[in-house]
């Protein structure tokens, strides 16, 4: 991988304005030369929840055992009952965070799924052989930094220079015209998912305007730029210069691309909620799929976050916010995919560092634990279902690390991703590239959430 990539050297800001001094780099003079869509066109968009998510407030089992031992063992972090947003499967009842009503609204429109208890693993793991030490963990557990490149990565021992997303769009390659915009796009600065061999991630920042500002067309403007792209393209004999040399020019033709495409779009009718930084984020993905015929792009993969999950104190209320944010920017965003016709094409799905314990801590929070549920949303979904089952509540028991109830996931990241990467279009040969600890999974590469 190049020292220095897009990602790292600049974030590219996004909002509707057209840079007129940028039609001399070359990706922006080829738009009207992008190989048309096929109409075959895919999106996967990561919501990453920063700091953990406490998905056992997520949703939680409502059958007199399950909630009897969830009351006793979570104590004060136990939501009563009458406050959960209750959502049924053929045979069990759950319930949805009450900050959750409109995710409960699109679980019971079959249109979002529950995963339950997925982690990072290098391979199926028991809680004898964890303890025992007998078998292959992920290395550095609980920790904010490693599990969240683990995640991103799904390398679970080591460091990694590429994302799982980076290694997708790289076998997708073909899908998209090589003159298009980079297949991954984040939304929320630096992201080690979507960097790939040949992927390098390309960041913009809704709300903001594109581009390098202070240039316009006045003779002295044009002769400051003509300095700036001489300046990009000297050989400098130094390969970090010419390498962010590289960056830089790469970013503008980016940006200018993305800045004629969007100008003059019809705005989306969805409203997305206000002072909501995730809906903005999300409705940025949205414009950019709308255009996706104008850019060629059959394959995309976006990347939204939102932070503040590590809830070691005061969690009930910060989750409160939390999930008040979440649940309204995600409906509006499958709303605006329902009104580009795409719902059924572009699948949304969550990831975090790990859950938090389920016993809590002595300051009305919880600490780093392991696997966690996590959400998926699409008119693709098999949607209105739980996948997987949930850990037995007992501390020190079965499905627990330790003695606080840190769950050993049953699901991995590696299995979780394969799901999604098949859909997306991933050949079966493909998949053990993408997920290098697939194969110890026994065939079992895909979680069925996804039609």
């Amino acid at each position: 991988m190049n020292s220095i990539t897009r990602r790292s050297f600049m974030r590219v800001s996004a909002g509707l304005g057209s840079l007129a001094w940028a039609g001399s780099f070359s990706r922006f003079a080829l738009l009207n030369a992008v190989t048309p869509a096929s109409g075959d066109y895919r999106a996967l968009v990561c919501i990453f929840l920063f700091g953990g998510n406490d998905s056992n407030n997520l949703i939680v089992p409502m059958d007199t055992a399950s909630f009897d031992a969830y009351t006793n063992i979570r104590k004060g972090l136990a939501l009563p009952s009458s406050s959960l947003l209750q959502v049924g499967t053929s045979n069990a009842v759950y319930g949805f965070h009450g900050k959750l009503p409109e995710l409960q609204k699109l679980y019971q429109a079959n249109s979002l799924a529950v995963v339950t208890n997925v982690g990072t693993l290098v391979q199926p793991l028991t809680r004898a052989q964890y303890i025992a030490n007998q078998a292959l963990a992920p290395s550095n557990l609980f920790s904010h930094a490693d599990q969240q490149m683990q995640w991103q990565t799904t390398v679970s021992r080591g460091a990694s220079s590429t994302g799982w997303g980076g290694r997708l769009a790289d076998a997708m390659s073909s899908m998209n015209p090589s003159n298009s915009l980079p297949p991954f796009i984040s939304m929320a600065g630096n992201s080690l998912l979507g960097t790939g061999v040949e992927t390098q991630p390309f960041s913009i920042a809704p709300g903001a305007p594109l581009g390098l500002q202070g240039f316009n067309t006045s003779a002295t403007s044009e002769a400051r730029m003509t300095s700036l792209q001489e300046l990009l393209t000297l050989d400098s004999g130094v390969t970090l210069i010419q390498q962010a040399s590289q960056t830089m020019q790469n970013g503008i033709a980016d940006d200018a691309l993305l800045a004629k495409a969007l100008a003059g779009v019809p705005a989306l009718t969805t409203q997305f909620p206000a002072s909501n930084g995730l809906a903005a984020q999300l409705e940025q993905v949205a414009k950019i799929i709308q255009i996706r015929q104008t850019l060629g792009m059959n394959r995309q993969i976006f990347f939204c976050s939102l932070g503040g999950f590590d809830t070691h104190t005061a969690q009930l209320n910060d989750q409160d916010n939390l999930f008040a944010e979440l649940s309204p920017a995600m409906s509006a965003f499958f709303a605006a995919t329902q009104e580009l016709g795409v719902d059924g094409k572009v699948t949304t799905f969550t990831e975090s560092d790990f859950s938090r314990t389920f016993q809590p801590n002595s300051n009305s929070g919880t600490d780093h634990a392991w696997g966690s549920h996590q959400l998926v949303m699409g008119g693709a979904v098999k949607g209105g279902q739980i996948f997987g089952s949930f850990p037995a509540f007992v501390l020190g028991g079965p499905n627990d690390a330790g003695a606080n109830g840190r769950w050993i996931p049953q699901f991995s990241v590696d299995q979780y991703g394969a799901t999604l990467a098949a859909w997306f279009g991933a050949l079966p040969q493909q998949l053990d590239s993408v997920f290098p600890n697939l194969p110890a999974f026994d065939g079992a590469n895909n979680l069925g959430f996804l039609g």
